[in-house]
C-alpha cells in the first residue's frame, strides 16, 4: 500500500521550507532566483546548497514548479 504522506524533513530542511513560506508572495510562487535570495538572506545559504535544499524540497513532494516558478504543496508549519 503506497502513502499519500510526504517524507518528513530534517530540522533543517523544514526551517528552511518555513523560510520559502514566509516569504511567499501573494500570487502564491516564487522564482529560483527569488527563494535563493530567501535561503541566503534569512538563513545565509549560498546558491550551490540553496539549490539542493530546493531540489530535496522538490523530490519529497514538499515544493512544486509550474512554468519555472516554485509553489508549495499543502504547507502546514511544524
Amino acid at each position: 500500500m503506497i502513502s499519500n504522506r510526504r517524507s518528513s524533513l530534517t530540522p533543517l530542511a523544514q526551517k528552511l521550507l518555513d523560510a520559502l513560506a514566509s516569504a511567499l508572495p501573494s500570487e502564491g510562487e516564487l522564482t529560483y532566483e527569488q527563494a535563493y535570495a530567501i535561503l541566503k538572506d534569512r538563513e545565509e545559504l549560498e546558491q550551490p546548497a540553496a539549490e539542493d535544499i530546493i531540489e530535496r524540497l522538490y523530490m519529497r513532494g514538499h515544493i512544486y514548479e509550474v512554468e519555472g516558478k516554485l509553489r508549495l504543496t499543502d504547507y502546514r508549519p511544524e
